[in-house]
């Protein structure tokens, strides 16, 4: 299971964790962003170079995303939720290239 949450495999943290638990780390989750301990260190570098981004450069609308590729990834792909099958190759070959 996803860090230890619950427990190590889906049956048990269906076993121990609540329905009022789960949404309690959903909530989590949705304000704090994944519990990945390497995405969470990508997004906060992301911040920080988006910060000093926005202060040295005559740039100023410097996103952490524009310094996180697979945040760039992630957006791209809620973009596309509905689209057709060539949006949908395209942002596959995209992934593909970033992760090359």
């Amino acid at each position: 299971m996803l860090n230890g949450i619950g427990g190590r495999t889906i049956a048990e943290a269906q076993e121990n964790m609540s329905y009022t638990e789960f949404l309690a780390w959903c909530r989590y989750r949705n304000k704090y962003g994944s519990l990945h301990l390497g995405m969470r260190v990508d997004r906060a570098f992301a911040r920080v170079a988006a910060f000093f981004g926005n202060v040295f450069s005559s740039k100023k609308d410097l996103k952490p995303e524009d310094f996180s590729p697979m945040d760039k990834t992630i957006m791209e792909a809620k973009a596309v939720e509905d689209g057709s099958v060539d949006q949908v190759f395209s942002l596959l070959k995209n992934v593909a290239r970033s992760k090359g």
